[in-house]
């Protein structure tokens, strides 16, 4: 999912997991301190939608036979799709345009840009100039900034980028794709796939992944050798399959013949990410849950926030969580009707959040064993950026070297900006308080934001000046980018 920081709250941007740009929080703030000037507004009392559902729990019991569940919603994909297609559409141009001169370590374009679209007869330096009271007034927030929905948000689930299930079917002979719904988001808007793996323990040997998708194919003979019996049991376990929501054994599923289930490499591939998104498995009602961008794993040792809303404290807990409760949306009844896995903790927890700890971020070449650019290996821009990071952008506040993160979590206030909506099946809210994510790599994590609704790192910046009131230049906003495609 890559991520950021607000004005004197801040936070995040792309997990999904999720990591970038501009916000705040830290350096001897006061708790009372950290309220945006600006008040939100009071939530209306009528909504689109029910504030609250009927009840938490989903049906045990399935009612139709599967083979009239497939047809319908099969049938109705091609809607389901169309509807996505136009969101983003009017949303975003979509256009396939790199960049200059910017690479992900493998090779592949990284994106540039502003690509939101801004609302008729406004500039962003108008915007940046005005208040959240008159832009929620006048109604020119852009839409781009809005809540993304999930592809088919009625529904929810696991949705895998299409190369990804290519890869699986052709390694694995495993099919990820589902009948009713497919991957929303351009190729090009995605991480590199398959991603480096680079590991803390031995950084001489640079991408171990060898250009490889790791999978229960080849996870063996790629890494026999170089980690101890442990970590490649762990690593064993990541790659192996388990039941979930939509993949499983039961009529109950949203794959068209029955599925041994999803591996945590499916959504975390090559412990980095390919941008799988699903729904946030600890909201109710279904219409007010977030979308979530799939995290990196690069450099978790460093971590000590995981989960959608980062309640869990140690990556042994995420591990333990995420096939417990989040692979079924935290239903414990379908859970144990589906097949719930129950990890051991003291084994497989462990061997598990052991190699995950081994994955580190990308080189950064340009920067010091302080997380400071050295001034003979970096241009003019990116050493302006790195001002602006540090001081009027008020990034720094919360991503400090040299994890470029507080481990924190911040609250936005985004709501200031917009009048509640609903978006394809999305109640737009309130997002709340979200983790600080890391933005070393940051270039390698796109899209942006816990729910992917920033496309590039340009829109990252223009995104930020709006919610932290900082006022930056055009010269500073570019910057403040050729920085951050260093770190």
């Amino acid at each position: 999912m890559s991520f950021l920081r607000l004005r004197h709250p801040a936070m995040l941007l792309s997990i999904t997991v999720g990591a970038l740009a501009c916000t705040l929080a830290a350096g001897g703030v006061r708790a009372a301190d950290r309220v945006p000037t600006q008040a939100p507004a009071e939530t209306p009392k009528d909504l689109p939608v029910p504030a609250r559902g009927a009840t938490s729990w989903a049906p045990v019991a399935t009612t139709k036979p599967f083979d009239e569940v497939y047809k319908t919603m099969k049938g109705g994909k091609a809607e389901v799709m169309k509807r996505q297609k136009d969101l983003l559409e009017a949303r975003y141009d979509l256009a396939d345009r790199p960049a200059p001169d910017v690479k992900m370590t493998r090779g592949t374009d990284v994106q540039g840009g502003v690509r939101v679209k801004l609302p008729d007869g406004v500039t962003w330096q108008q915007l940046g100039q005005m208040t959240p009271d008159e832009i929620r007034a006048k109604g020119l927030w852009p839409k781009g900034f809005l809540p993304l929905p999930h592809p088919s948000h009625e529904e929810g689930g696991m949705v895998f980028p299409t190369h990804h299930v290519e890869e699986i079917k052709k390694q694995e002979g495993r099919d990820l794709s589902r009948f009713d719904v497919e991957f929303d988001i351009p190729r090009h808007f995605l991480p590199e796939f398959p991603p480096a793996i680079f590991l803390t323990t031995r950084p001489d040997l640079g991408d171990v992944s060898q250009g490889q998708l790791v999978t229960t194919q080849n996870f063996y003979a790629l890494f026999d050798g170089v980690l101890n019996p442990k970590q490649l049991d762990g690593l064993r376990l990541l790659v192996s399959q388990f039941p979930q929501q939509q993949f499983n054994l039961t009529d109950d599923r949203r794959s068209e013949k029955p599925s041994m289930g999803v591996a945590c490499f499916d959504c975390h591939t090559n412990g980095h990410t390919n941008a799988s998104t699903h729904l946030v498995g600890d909201i109710r009602p279904q219409a007010f849950r977030h979308r979530i961008d799939t995290p990196s794993l690069r450099g978790v040792n460093q971590q000590r926030l995981f989960g959608s809303q980062r309640a869990l404290r140690t990556v042994e807990d995420f591990t333990e969580f995420e096939q417990r409760a989040a692979y079924f949306d935290g239903d414990i009844a379908i859970a144990q009707k589906k097949g719930v896995n129950v990890l051991e903790r003291g084994s497989e927890v462990h061997a598990m959040a052991e190699f995950q700890e081994l994955l580190d971020f990308p080189p950064a070449p340009k920067l010091d064993v302080f997380g400071e650019l050295v001034p003979g290996r970096s241009t003019s821009a990116e050493l302006r950026g790195e001002k602006v990071f540090n001081g009027k952008g008020r990034c720094a506040e919360c991503h400090a070297t040299p994890l470029f993160s507080d481990n924190f979590m911040h609250d936005l206030k985004t709501e200031r900006f917009f009048e509640p909506v609903l978006i394809n099946g999305r109640m737009a809210v309130a997002d709340g308080a979200i983790k600080t994510f890391p933005l070393r790599g940051i270039k390698e994590s796109p899209p942006y934001l816990h729910d992917d609704r920033l496309l590039t790192l340009d829109d990252t910046v223009e995104f930020f000046n709006l919610v932290l009131g900082t006022r930056l230049s055009e010269t500073e906003k570019k910057d403040l980018v050729a920085y951050m495609y260093t770190l």
